[in-house]
């Protein structure tokens, strides 16, 4: 059975600071998000665990192995090199979607996310070292077949990431109603998924989904580990399997 930690990120008093005075630059402010998102990135990845920028003024991490001191520093480091802070919430559950559900209420009761006085809340627990396994995690990595050659090589740019975006969206949606995973979009034609432990049929079920719903083509390495950086891994090589035998799913689990 999975164990996934989940971080949720989120920038404290963030919508009524991007207008106080007035409205800052937009391109101020996506400057910001970026090179927070980056930092964060490093941070837990350098900790083996993955960051999802989600809607940038929230994001999400799996943060296997971080402990909650580890979450206080970022906090303290963030709140002196910018000009806003930020909340964590950190939960723990068998499927990623409600070890998610958690960190969000844990925020949700510690005030609304533009109240003024709730700045650099820390709550939530993180998985003890003893329960630590090395089947804790279950990372799926997603790619569309042959995006190079149907989308990138013959669409202009935006027909192509409206293509993309089409699978992902059909992707996210799916994997989270039907099996308690989240899906997140990283790049190129990459999605990754955190997910609980699922079979290679259930794999093939949302790959099915998404082409009948969208039209768009995918394939899936599946991979398990202690940290996400290692879960991620071994989906990768997985993804590889897939690209050199053909096969719409590996799982290296």
């Amino acid at each position: 059975m999975t164990n996934t930690q989940l971080t949720h990120i989120q920038i404290d008093n963030y919508g009524p600071w991007t207008v106080t005075p007035e409205p800052r630059r937009e391109v101020d402010l996506q400057t910001l998000q970026s090179r927070l998102y980056a930092d964060l990135s490093q941070f837990f990845g350098n900790r083996g665990g993955y960051t999802f920028f989600t809607r940038f003024d929230n994001m999400v991490a799996v943060s296997n192995g971080l402990t909650m001191d580890d979450h206080a520093i970022l906090q303290e480091s963030v709140g002196n090199r910018y000009p806003v802070t930020m909340s964590l919430s950190v939960a723990t559950g068998t499927t990623p979607a409600s070890a998610l559900a958690t960190a969000t209420e844990q925020l949700q009761d510690a005030g609304s996310a533009q109240d003024k006085s709730r700045r650099e809340i820390l709550r939530g627990r993180h998985i003890d070292e003893e329960f630590r396994t090395d089947e804790d995690l279950r990372i799926a990595h997603f790619d569309v077949n042959d995006a190079t050659g149907k989308y990138t090589d013959q669409l202009n740019e935006f027909d192509t990431f409206i293509r993309i975006e089409q699978g992902y969206a059909s992707l996210m949606k799916y994997m989270r109603h039907a099996y308690d995973s989240l899906s997140f979009f990283v790049g190129g034609d990459n999605i990754i998924a955190v997910c609980p432990e699922l079979d290679a049929g259930e794999y093939r079920d949302a790959i099915e989904h998404v082409r009948d719903d969208v039209g768009v083509e995918l394939k899936v390495g599946v991979g398990e580990g202690r940290r996400a950086d290692e879960a991620g891994m071994a989906a990768k090589h997985a993804l590889e399997e897939c690209r050199a035998t053909g096969a719409d799913v590996e799982l290296d689990c």
